[in-house]
């Protein structure tokens, strides 16, 4: 490339000499032809660049440049006119025709690495000022700028405000070849010697040339050429000869002043202000009132007459744009042992670095030069290594500063040291990497190799039929439908014909993972021992008759059939009671597998019926998801929390639940993502819930209700003795022998911390109670505890619950009622009280009122005001003279305000509390009672008689009043919940009242008696 620029410039030379002498023997007439020839020339030459600019998209211009002495004024136009000035021989190099002296030069800024003496470097501008002062010194051919490195290397900007950013030492450099991209320049510099920074040179800017169009008809073009050459006839006042115009041109260019033109003035107000002929700049002082004075307007620079020193002052800084610099020599050195000691090491380690790094041999092959011997100059050896290494810029800058030779030496061979552990570290990660990557491959190759063996043999067929044949053979022993068989069949054919990598390819193949995973016609062998499931039911469970009475049906029905069936049973109860757990021993006693999910907040529909397969991350339903686990056609599923299903915008869950459990849909049902029919038959379903009136009513007409009722302190104990005590001493660690607790500790443990329904809660106190003694046992505090009423309080704190009863004899408007909750039952009060007596000599036609409070529903504020309608009704039947209800204002409360109470089974207890507060007699002691009344006193049944009944008996009563209709619910109760208790029917209100008020407990139990 380089002999090639070579020979085009000395073509060039030769062909602009000529022409240059062929213009100075002409005489002026033919010069001025010439001219108009010459610059029709130039304007063809210029049209045909512009023409390749637009062709290539970007605008090059190619410059080579070299110090020329060339100072004629006539050559220095046709100079400026061409587009290459080159050196005069070809054969030197650039650095023979560099000035030794150069004191101004602009300033170009690095970032990173400083440019060492002797190497080249390319560079790229883009500030229009900076790009400016280039073109100029160009122009003027003086290609020669100064390189120094930035202290701070985040700075990005091209030029510095202060000299303070940048080092002082750095190169002096020469514009090897510039391209003018337009907004940019790019230039190739070679570096020849180190220099240092004395000042700041204040630079002026370049006015705009004024230009005039010119038009020639005969060859029909149009040029702009400067004003100063378009008059050559008709004007006295312009100069009409070819020479006269260009030293015109050149008096008119800014900064190019003659020292016989700058006025006497100027260099007696400027104090030490000088001139400078060949450039374009002025050096001044750096005082406060000339700091700013360095930019002028176009008008002000090309007006001859005004002073040097006018100048308009600017409001910012001027940035460094031009630097008097001074050569910078190093010390005196002699050849000495250490000095080639330390040049052959600086060698050796550079032939270290370029054989570990190949890269490092093709930067040095460019960085030296042909016929030059780098052992024998260790200025050039320093120079070289640092300019090979990438180490931090200060150190780099610390090589460019030292003038001390021995020194230099040991600074770069610390650098080049440096980067030759770099380059081991370098080369020992890429031969792992190497490695890492040739076993992967290796192995590739061999897999690749063993599978075109395989099937050249015949011993392994291609991906698509080994996918078929593995789905054919997971169908092998399964009775599949024939419909069914017939969509997998399909889909196979077509997953042959799709590419391995489309998405469609991986949505059919999940699709048949999905077909050929469920167990079709694969059922588990059911258990149809009635002693063997009995045997299962009593040991995980006590007590549970009902539900284990139903399984033992359902066991002796499919044993009389022959053949397994499936059905729809939901559990009903509080919480605690074990719904969940029987479920488990049901799937154990029937020998089928079991599988659970909660419906509990659910509001998606596709959790039940899957999604469809075009939507990304498709999936079947939980009870497709069930069939593939469990792989059986008749597992136990068990639908949890039932009664808190959700409903959302994606659909009503609750509604895709009645084809699931509708036993004359679920043999043909039709998931989303499948969309094959399944049969569910086989299938038995158990849900649970705690309360039944939030499933909606269709669902609800689906199952068949069983419920578990609450357990009583004499069950509690059971569960808690064979159970719960020794599982937590299991989970605990602890023996039999560390721990005793005894019935009494039991029993108040359920009475005065445990008393809802079910054994949740009190198996977190026993497991409390457990944990303690394990860490006294840890802590060596003893060997064995007996746990008993007396230090139960140490283990658990002190009771949550004292009694259930508010008043231990109950006074006149006060009884106590029995309620249901989901807890399970629960004894409360019902207080009447008067709130203001209506003092009225016409009593008969003012009416009383009934306030009622306690966070009451609809429903019981209802019933209390049917209880005083039929209190005062009945009140004129037992006592026509006492009109109490008829003028009084009654309020009445149910204590435990913060707790809402609703339902239809607080009438016959309302209405005697008021009838208690209108005689001002107490009701009998130790009496609860429960049942709704109707409007002409009848007594109504209600529910949850069993737990009402546990209820009343934790809180001490010993008679409770019950509805007629309810006397075969109480008859179902086991023994040891009635026992103790004297339990009364009542019909009507009039019942109610005789055992509430009128009898003795001599007439009440003669009574009883005769009922049995």
């Amino acid at each position: 490339m380089l002999a090639r620029l070579a020979t085009r410039q000395r073509n060039f030379l030769t062909r602009n000499l000529t022409q240059l002498a062929a213009q100075r023997a002409a005489t002026p007439a033919q010069r001025s032809s010439a001219l108009v020839v010459k610059q029709y020339n130039v304007h063809l030459m210029k049209q045909q660049q512009q023409q390749l600019r637009t062709a290539l998209g970007a605008t090059v211009c190619s410059r080579t440049f070299c110090s020329s002495n060339n100072k004629q004024g006539d050559d220095e136009d046709l100079l400026d006119a061409q587009d290459f000035i080159v050196n005069k021989d070809q054969k030197l190099p650039a650095t023979v025709a560099v000035p030794e002296v150069w004191p101004h030069v602009p300033l170009l800024a690095t970032n990173r690495n400083p440019v060492f003496p002797r190497f080249m470097k390319i560079l790229e501008i883009s500030n229009p000022q900076l790009i400016d002062l280039i073109r100029r010194k160009v122009k003027l051919n003086q290609p020669y700028v100064g390189i120094f490195l930035k202290k701070d290397s985040s700075n990005e900007a091209e030029i510095v405000q202060k000299l303070d950013e940048v080092y002082k030492v750095g190169t002096f450099a020469q514009i090897q070849e510039l391209q003018d991209l337009g907004d940019k320049l790019r230039m190739v510099v070679v570096a020849h010697r180190r220099i240092q920074i004395t000042g700041q040179i204040l630079e002026e800017l370049m006015p705009q040339e004024k230009t005039t169009t010119i038009h020639y008809p005969l060859f029909n073009i149009k040029m702009q050429i400067p004003a100063d050459e378009t008059a050559q006839t008709g004007s006295s006042s312009k100069p009409s000869t070819d020479a006269e115009r260009r030293k015109m041109s050149r008096k008119a260019r800014p900064g190019r002043l003659n020292k016989r033109e700058v006025p006497a003035e100027s260099t007696t107000t400027t104090g030490t202000q000088e001139t400078i002929y060949d450039s374009n700049v002025k050096k001044t002082p750096l005082t406060p009132g000339d700091a700013k004075a360095t930019s002028e307007t176009p008008e002000a620079t090309t007006n001859k007459e005004s002073p040097v020193n006018e100048a308009e002052t600017s409001p910012d800084p001027m940035p460094v744009l031009m630097v008097e610099v001074v050569n910078v020599k190093h010390d005196n050195f002699q050849q000495t042992e250490e000095v080639k000691a330390l040049t052959q090491e600086v060698i050796k380690t550079i032939r270290d670095i370029v054989i570990m790094n190949p890269l490092y041999r093709e930067s040095l092959q460019q960085m030296l030069h042909q016929n030059q011997r780098v052992v024998d100059n260790p200025v050039y050896l320093c120079d070289l290594g640092a300019s090979l290494s990438a180490a931090d810029p200060e150190e780099l800058q610390k090589v460019m500063e030292e003038m001390d030779i021995p020194k230099r030496l040991h600074l770069a061979l610390a650098i080049l040291k440096k980067e030759l552990e770099l380059s081991k570290l370098q080369q020992k990660i890429g031969r792992e990497v190497e490695e890492k990557v040739k076993q992967q491959h290796r192995k590739y190759i061999l897999h690749e190799q063993l599978r075109a063996i395989k099937k050249e043999l015949g011993i392994e067929k291609d991906d698509k039929d080994a996918i078929g044949e593995k789905y054919r053979e997971k169908l092998k022993d399964k009775t599949v439908p024939e419909n069914v068989m017939a969509v997998i069949d399909e889909e196979l054919n077509k997953l042959n014909f799709l590419e391995s990598h489309s998405s469609e390819f991986n949505v059919t193949r999940n699709y048949l993972d999905w077909l050929t995973s469920l167990p079709w016609g694969v059922t588990s062998e059911e258990n149809l021992s009635l002693e063997q499931a009995t045997e299962i039911l009593n040991h995980d469970h006590y007590g549970m008759d009902d539900i284990k009475k139903r399984i033992l049906e359902f066991i002796a029905v499919s044993q009389l059939k022959g053949t397994t069936q499936g059905k729809i049973l939901c559990f009903h109860g509080p919480p605690g009671v074990g719904k969940t757990s029987i479920a488990r021993s049901i799937a154990r006693a029937l020998n089928r597998e079991y599988f659970r999910f909660s419906v509990g907040g659910m509001t998606d529909v596709a959790e039940i019926k899957g999604h469809r397969r075009t939507y990304v991350g498709a999936m079947p339903g939980k009870t497709i998801q069930c069939l593939k686990k469990t792989k059986t056609e008749n597992p136990l599923v068990l639908i949890d929390e039932v009664d808190k299903i959700g409903r959302g915008y994606q659909g009503d869950p609750s509604s895709a639940l009645l084809e699931l459990l509708d036993p004359e849909q679920n043999s043909n049902f039709l998931d989303h993502y499948l969309d094959v029919p399944v049969d569910l038959s086989h299938v038995l379903f158990i849900c649970t819930a705690n309360v039944i009136h939030t499933i909606p009513e269709p669902l609800r007409d689906r199952m068949e209700l069983i419920e578990m009722s609450g357990y009583v302190a004499e069950e509690k104990v059971a569960i808690a003795r064979q159970y719960l005590i020794p599982q937590a001493m299991r989970d605990c660690g602890v023996e039999e022998k560390h721990i005793t607790i005894t019935d009494d500790a039991l029993n108040t443990l359920i009475r005065s911390y445990c008393r809802e329904s079910g054994v949740r809660n009190l198996q977190k106190q026993i497991e409390k109670v457990v944990r303690k003694v394990a860490f006294k046992i840890v802590q060596k505090e003893g060997d064995h505890f007996e746990v008993n009423t007396n230090n139960l309080t140490t283990f658990l704190g002190k009771h949550v619950f004292s009694s259930d009863r508010m008043y231990e004899q109950t006074p006149p408007g006060v009884v106590m009622g029995l309620a249901w909750t989901a807890m399970g039952g629960s004894a409360l009060y019902i207080e009447t009280a008067t709130r203001n007596a209506v003092k009225s000599s016409k009593s008969e036609s003012v009416g009383g009122t009934v306030h009622v409070t306690g966070n009451l529903g609809d429903v019981m504020k209802e019933s209390a005001q049917i209880a005083l309608t039929v209190a005062r009704n009945y009140m004129r039947n037992v006592d026509a003279e006492n009109n109490f209800l008829d003028i009084t204002n009654v309020h009445l409360h149910v204590p435990e305000g913060a707790t809402p109470k609703d339902g239809p089974s607080a009438g016959v207890t309302i209405v005697t509390a008021l009838m208690s507060l209108a005689t001002d007699k107490p009701v009998r002691q130790n009496i609860a009672m429960t049942g709704e009344v109707s409007l002409k006193g009848r007594v109504l049944p209600v529910g949850g008689i069993k737990e009402k009944t546990i209820a009343a008996k934790r809180s001490g009563v010993t008679c409770v009043i019950l509805p007629e209709e309810n006397r075969k619910d109480y008859d179902e109760l086991p023994k040891f919940i009635t026992d103790g208790l004297e339990v009364h029917f009542a019909s009507t209100y009039d019942d109610v009242y005789k055992i509430a008020f009128g009898h003795s407990d001599q007439e009440l139990k003669t009574q009883h008696q005769q009922q049995q």
